[in-house]
C-alpha cells in the first residue's frame, strides 16, 4: 500500500529529479563505462556530485555557494571554481553523445529523449515524464523546488517505472488540491496507468473533473462533521448523479452533461 499526498518530496539541496528518479544511477554507471572514463580510471563514484572524487570540493559538487547576507536570507551564486558544472575538468572531459554529464543535469527531461532513445531504462523513464506534462523539468532541478502538484506525479511515475507484478494500493489525499485544469488531467493520464497496470487506486476527492472519470464513487455526507458521516451514494458516476439526496450527485450530473 503506497499512500501519495502533497507533501514535499524532501528538503535536501542534493536531491535532484535525476537522483529522486534514479535515473542518476544509470548515468553514473553509463558514463562509468565509456572508454575515456576507463583510460582515466574513473568509476561511477567519480560522476556523483555527492560524493568526494570527480565533485568539485569548493561547492562540494553543488554548483552553487551559499553567501551570508547576515539579516537577510542566505543568497546562492554560481560556483566561481566549477562554474556552476559540478564536476572537476577530468570528469567533464568524458562526454556521452557529445554532452558531459553536467550538460545532461543541465538539459530539460523533454531535452534528453534524443541523447537517450537507445538505452531503453533510462529513455523508458523519460518518455514517461514527459508524457505526464514534466518534460520541461530538468534533470539538475532540486526537488525542493517542484510544486505539490509536480511532486505527485513525480511520485507515481516513479511508482509506474517500476516493474513488478505486485498488486499495489494506492491511496491519495485531495491530489487536485491546487493544480490547474491542465495538470489535472495528466494526473488522470497517471491513474489511469496505475490502474491499467493491474492496481487498485483509492483518492479522496472533491475534484468533478476527476470523480466523473471514477470507476466507482462513494459519496459520503449529506454535510460535514457531526451531519455528516453517512453513505449518501454509491456506484458509477451515472448511479451516484441519479440519487436525489447526494449534493455530489447533483453536480456531478452536470459535469457529466458537460455543464461544468
Amino acid at each position: 500500500m503506497i499512500t501519495v499526498d502533497q507533501s514535499p518530496l524532501g528538503r535536501m539541496q542534493r536531491s535532484n529529479v535525476a537522483t529522486y528518479t534514479d535515473v542518476f544511477t544509470q548515468l553514473r554507471n553509463l558514463f562509468a563505462g565509456l572508454p575515456e572514463a576507463k583510460r582515466n580510471k574513473l568509476t561511477s563514484k567519480h560522476f556523483s556530485f555527492n560524493t568526494p572524487g570527480g565533485r568539485c570540493e569548493a561547492c562540494q559538487g553543488l554548483g552553487v555557494i551559499s553567501v551570508d547576507m547576515s539579516f537577510l536570507p542566505d543568497l546562492e551564486v554560481k560556483c566561481p571554481a566549477c562554474k556552476g558544472r559540478r564536476f572537476k575538468d577530468e570528469v567533464l572531459r568524458v562526454t556521452f553523445e557529445g554532452h558531459s554529464i553536467s550538460d545532461l543535469l543541465n538539459m530539460t527531461v523533454q531535452e534528453s529523449l534524443d541523447v537517450f532513445k537507445g538505452k531503453e531504462k533510462i529513455a523508458g523513464m523519460i518518455e514517461l515524464l514527459c508524457e505526464v506534462g514534466l518534460g520541461y523539468l530538468q534533470w539538475g532541478q532540486s526537488v525542493k523546488t517542484l510544486s505539490g502538484g509536480e511532486g505527485q506525479r513525480i511520485k507515481l511515475a516513479k511508482e509506474l517505472s517500476k516493474k513488478t507484478k505486485t498488486h499495489t494500493l494506492y491511496l491519495l489525499d485531495e491530489p487536485t488540491t491546487g493544480l490547474h485544469p491542465s495538470d489535472v488531467r495528466q494526473l488522470q493520464v497517471l491513474l489511469d496507468k496505475l490502474v491499467d497496470a493491474g492496481n487498485t487506486v483509492i483518492v479522496v476527492e472533491h475534484s468533478l473533473e476527476l470523480i466523473r472519470e471514477s470507476d466507482y464513487v462513494v459519496d459520503i455526507g449529506p454535510h460535514g462533521g457531526e451531519a455528516g458521516g453517512e453513505l449518501v451514494a454509491e456506484g458509477t458516476p451515472e448511479q451516484v448523479a441519479a440519487v436525489d439526496r447526494s449534493y455530489t450527485g447533483k453536480f456531478l450530473k452536470a459535469a457529466l452533461a458537460g455543464g461544468i
